[in-house]
């Protein structure tokens, strides 16, 4: 961002509806998103990067009594992007966390881990078997699972633990739908309408009924491709915030005003229904989660062995690259110097990151920047009302007693449900208790969330320990222009809308329209 930029004066409604775009320019990460490539060391380990988490009750008609949780991994995929596609990777530890005694380390943990096995089909070319070069083989429609017209198949196995995963023993979930068996099958991505012509009725088929020990109700798994769910303008923020917005921050156009950058995206979702009363185990209503992907400690080069990981040699214990809990913390809460840290670390060791919840720089940046605009930055430090939405949770909302300051994603499962038609995108601070940042819905516009909390918001409404006149600002519409609503998803499990197809791939219709 240029300084002669910065010095030409803001108009207010403008500077109101584009405040989001500093985030982009002071913390030297890639991208504005929910953790889409949010670290330096991650950026460059696509298959173990989170980048949602959501975690809310189930608003599906008839599952009153279950929790979603919903890990997505492996961002910016495009959808032609064959030939092999996005597989997870089968040498990681993927897991969800559950906190349900109000401290910092799990109580309970899932474990995804994941194999791709390769049957080497073969076609007999001038009288020579010869391995064909594709993830499909084209014998037939992909549209069962395990389908014998795939080359490669993916699967997944899933373990819970009790108490800290370092020390607790871990126990196989059992796929009921299969007769208690402890393997999944997880669809192929959406490679097109000629390998799979009828995706959303595939995929379905690998929602599954499950077993979790301890647990006297059945939940249900998917794992597979989703598209992105996440909603953000990314492109023109980093063109010197090349946007123009409506004239007034108070006309609700100015939230519709720019389109989605990860539109074309498609994401893989690992995601659990469990039924309530197994993560609160009787403690209490309220429970923390997040989730953490880890690899072996040592990836050596190996010689080359045929199959599809013939190259690695894993050994050594495993250690985490990738924490997600709360959205966009590691973009543009915790500093440069300490995004990998951050990462790597676990909450019952968050107290070495408080000072960039309790005296944010990102509300001093927007001020900086835009303060000839009218925008100024909240005046109550240490900034208790950032405290209770990032590390204890919200007082009478979802702060569980005897909380530890940790950062995670908190969820009341005593607050009901809102069906989707009812649900407000703003959560909380738009009149709407069961959403963020008491969890997170699909639809919960998590960008203008936090930029408005991070302006002070919650003092305007005397939340956070803090009072209105710590706000001067706080009232200020802040957006992205990048709309989001509950209207956009399915309203039943898996609840993220199928991925977009490689082919026929609308884009390039598009595309050759303007050559």
């Amino acid at each position: 961002m240029s300084a002669e930029f910065l010095k030409r004066p803001v108009p207010g409604a403008i500077a109101a509806a584009l405040v989001a775009a500093v985030l982009a320019a002071p913390w030297g990460a890639p991208a504005l998103a929910s953790s889409h490539r949010e670290a330096p060391f991650i950026a460059s380990m696509p298959q173990v990067d989170g980048t949602d988490f959501y975690m809310f009750n189930s608003y599906e008609a008839g599952r009153s009594g279950f929790v979603t949780l919903v890990a997505n991994y492996l961002p910016l995929q495009d959808a032609y992007g064959g030939p092999n596609y996005f597989h997870l990777d089968p040498n990681a530890l993927y897991e969800i966390h559950i906190v349900n005694d109000g401290g910092a380390v799990e109580n309970i943990t899932f474990q995804f881990k994941f194999q791709n096995t390769l049957d080497d089909n073969q076609l007999t070319i001038g009288g020579k078997k010869v391995s064909i070069p594709l993830v499909q083989n084209g014998s037939a429609d992909v549209a069962a699972p395990n389908s014998p017209a795939l080359n490669v198949h993916e699967t997944y196995t899933i373990n819970v633990i009790y108490g800290p995963r370092a020390t607790g023993t871990p126990q196989p979930v059992m796929n009921t739908t299969k007769g208690g068996i402890t393997t999944f099958d997880k669809p192929a991505d959406n490679i097109g309408m000629k390998t799979i012509s009828n995706y959303l009725v595939y995929a379905n088929k690998h929602v599954w009924d499950i077993r979790i020990p301890g647990c006297s109700d059945i939940g249900r798994v998917f794992v597979g491709q989703r598209r992105d769910p996440f909603v953000v303008n990314l492109g023109e923020f980093f063109d010197l915030i090349n946007i123009k917005y409506p004239a007034t921050e108070l006309n609700p156009a100015a939230e519709f005003a720019t389109v989605d950058s990860i539109v074309d995206a498609n994401v893989t979702a690992i995601e659990l229904e469990v039924p309530t009363a197994c993560l609160t185990q009787g403690k209490g209503t309220i429970i923390g989660g997040w989730t953490t992907a880890s690899l072996p400690a040592t990836r050596a080069l190996g010689a080359v062995t045929p199959g599809l990981d013939g190259a690695q040699v894993p050994s050594g214990g495993f250690v985490q690259v990738s924490r997600l809990g709360m959205p966009l913390v590691n973009e543009i809460i915790i500093g440069l110097k300490d995004k990998n840290g951050f990462n790597n670390s676990e909450p019952k060791d968050d107290a070495q990151f408080v000072d960039y919840v309790t005296n944010p720089i990102l509300p001093a940046l927007l001020e900086t920047q835009f303060g000839s605009a009218g925008v100024k930055a909240p005046t109550n430090f240490p900034r208790t009302d950032l405290v209770a939405t990032f590390l204890t949770g919200i007082q009478g909302l979802n702060q569980p007693p005897n909380v530890v300051g940790s950062e995670m994603l908190r969820l009341n499962t005593a607050i009901a449900p809102v069906a989707a038609a009812f649900q407000n995108r703003l959560g909380v601070i738009g009149g709407d208790n069961a959403g963020f940042p008491n969890g997170r819905r699909p639809g919960d516009d998590v960008v203008d969330i936090e930029l408005r909390v991070a302006m002070g918001v919650l003092c305007t409404l005397n939340i956070g320990g803090c009072k209105p006149a710590d706000a001067p600002a706080g009232t200020l519409h802040y957006t992205d222009g990048a709309f989001i609503h509950a209207a956009f998803f399915p309203e039943q499990f898996p609840y993220l809308q199928h991925p977009l197809p490689g082919s026929p791939n609308a884009d390039n219709a598009i595309k050759r329209a303007k050559r």
